[in-house]
This record gives structure tokens, C-alpha cells and sequence, in this order.
């Protein structure tokens, strides 16, 4: 199965100039965790609410701070045409729930979450993700 038969395409943006509170509030709207950043037309990064909350509100920020302070700049993405089974397998490998969708031309087209795959994908995709994500000790971490 290709990445498109998975993925979400109504994808909501946010700036990097705006709020997190406004992140949040953009967050509860629309029932999402993550959000991408754009700026320029271009992907520049992604947040979510535990970036709101862990380098946020527990780094001492206050709501007015900026998505831009807070949000991972290092972006992780796939193509819409990739296998899913690929995509899976690198989202268990690096710990990613969501990952944000581009086109060949790098174009935004949606995002792929551990829940699209569990819902569209083979059985056992989402599974195999679930548990390299679900391993302690990732790779990434909250600080900035």
C-alpha cells in the first residue's frame, strides 16, 4: 500500500510567528496532536502538544511564547508515494507517530499518524511501528 491510500490529507498548518497558545487551541479544534509548521511555503518544522507542554509550559514559557521556540526544527517526513511497509518500519526505527507527507516537489499533501496505518494499512503495520516507537531510550528528546 502506498503512503496516499494511508495518510490524511486535510492537513491544518500553523505559522512559526504564532503562539503556541494559539497551537493549542488549533490542537483541541481539529483533534490533533501535531502540527506542521510553514512558513514561506516551505515545511519548517513540527509541533506538538507534548512540545507545548514539556518545553513550553514546563521551560517556563508563557502562552504568548512562539511556535518557533518550541517546536522540533529537525523534520522527518515521507513522500506519497512510498510503501507503507518502508514508512512503518522507519517510524518504529525513529520513534515518529505522525509524520508529515510531501510530493516529489516537496509540497505538503498530508500526514501519516500510527492511527492512519492502523485503520487503512496491512495488518500488522501499525503494529511493528508500535512497538519501535514504544521502546525506551529514543533518539530524540524535549530540549531545544
Amino acid at each position: 500500500m502506498l503512503v496516499r491510500e494511508a495518510m490524511t490529507r486535510d492537513v491544518r498548518t500553523i505559522s512559526p510567528d504564532q503562539s503556541i497558545q494559539e497551537a493549542a487551541r488549533l490542537m483541541l479544534d481539529i483533534d490533533a496532536g501535531a502540527l506542521p509548521v510553514g512558513e514561506n511555503d516551505k515545511l519548517v518544522g513540527m509541533i506538538t502538544d507534548r512540545d507545548i507542554a514539556v518545553r513550553g509550559v514546563a521551560g517556563g514559557k508563557p502562552p504568548t511564547a512562539t511556535v518557533r521556540e518550541v517546536m522540533s526544527k529537525e523534520v522527518k517526513y515521507c513522500f506519497d508515494d512510498e510503501d507503507t511497509n518502508h514508512v512503518c518500519q522507519n517510524m518504529g526505527d525513529q520513534q515518529i507517530r505522525r509524520l508529515p507527507v510531501v510530493d516529489r516537489n516537496k509540497r505538503l499533501v498530508g500526514i501519516l499518524a500510527l492511527a492512519d496505518l492502523a485503520t487503512s494499512a496491512k495488518s500488522g503495520q501499525a503494529s511493528a511501528a508500535l512497538l519501535g516507537i514504544s521502546q525506551a531510550g529514543g533518539s530524540h528528546n524535549q530540549t531545544t
